[in-house]
């Protein structure tokens, strides 16, 4: 996925660029608005990270002109708390508004659901397969194996799992993998993902890939 981060505050730029990097993520950093404008045919992100307090330009000026031309899925990320420049925000075309300080999981996690949700076309270019031990995940195929053996996943599943795997040894609260794997919509109860990860265990015949946490969620990771 490529993001194009537009900020003007190294200190945040610099978080932002890093976790992304470590998410393997494409990234590119402006730090003005008509940076953001000019970088936006020749990177062609698949989604934008916008600040509204940039140097030059406002950022719901930015995302106005940005949706003039492009449906690009756009975060606002912003130290503006009041509910006027959230609307104001999401009227220009923003598709969601974080407000800092902000967890990084937590941007990640709507990253994932604003691309899904608006249909990035780039959003399903391949990503290579992971191993790990003896386990198997290929995303651009939708497969699972264990010792070369294939275990047939539901598609929530094979989400869910790839989702956990994508940070292994990281404990993910139970609303952020809700809020990345069943949408920012969700709202039903977190039943259905206990259900989805004994599902899973079984299906990989090693309870130990998907740890629980106790009063926190779960985490991935290889078995010793």
């Amino acid at each position: 996925m490529r993001v194009l981060v537009v900020e003007d505050d190294a200190a945040v730029a610099d978080g932002i660029i890093d976790s992304l990097t470590h998410s393997n993520f494409e990234s590119l950093l402006v730090v003005t608005g008509q940076g953001c404008l000019d970088a936006m045919p020749s990177f062609r992100p698949d989604i934008v990270l916008l600040d509204l307090g940039l140097p030059d330009i406002d950022g719901t000026d930015v995302c106005r002109a940005i949706r003039r031309d492009s449906q690009t899925p756009i975060i606002v990320v912003s130290a503006r708390a009041d509910e006027i420049d959230r609307v104001v925000a999401l009227e220009m075309g923003a598709d969601d508004f974080v407000v800092k300080p902000f967890g990084m999981r937590e941007l990640v996690a709507r990253m994932r659901a604003v691309v899904r949700r608006t249909g990035s076309s780039d959003a399903a270019a391949p990503v290579p397969a992971k191993r790990f031990g003896h386990l198997t995940i290929d995303p651009r195929a939708q497969r699972v194996t264990v010792s070369d053996i294939e275990v047939y996943l539901t598609p929530k599943e094979f989400e869910l799992l790839a989702f956990l795997s994508g940070d292994p040894g990281a404990v993910f609260r139970r609303s952020e993998i809700l809020h990345s794997v069943w949408d920012t919509n969700w709202y039903g109860t977190t039943k259905t993902l206990d259900t989805h990860i004994a599902s899973i265990r079984k299906k990989l015949g090693d309870s130990r890939w998907i740890e629980s946490v106790r009063g926190v969620g779960f985490r991935f990771d290889v078995p010793g």
